[in-house]
């Protein structure tokens, strides 16, 4: 218990430096970081959507198709 005690203040200590570094070298407010964030987050479900869709509809092609082929040899 103690080791992953230990760990967990190790690591959030390394975060909380990390973060305080960035805050000081990164040449973007915060606010300009946040909206890259945001419009990174929009795009990437944008993709996802676009990826599923893609998807659904190749599945569903191929279950037709499965269909189509069982009615002919039925």
């Amino acid at each position: 218990m103690k080791k992953i005690l230990s760990w967990l203040i190790g690591l959030s200590i390394g975060v909380a430096i990390g973060a305080v570094i960035i805050m000081i070298f990164v040449p973007e407010t915060g606010e300009q970081i946040t909206e890259r964030l945001k419009e990174g987050y929009k795009s990437a479900l944008e993709e996802a959507r676009k990826a599923a869709s893609a998807r659904r509809q190749e599945l569903e092609d191929e279950l037709a198709k499965i269909q189509k082929e069982r009615k002919e040899t039925a």
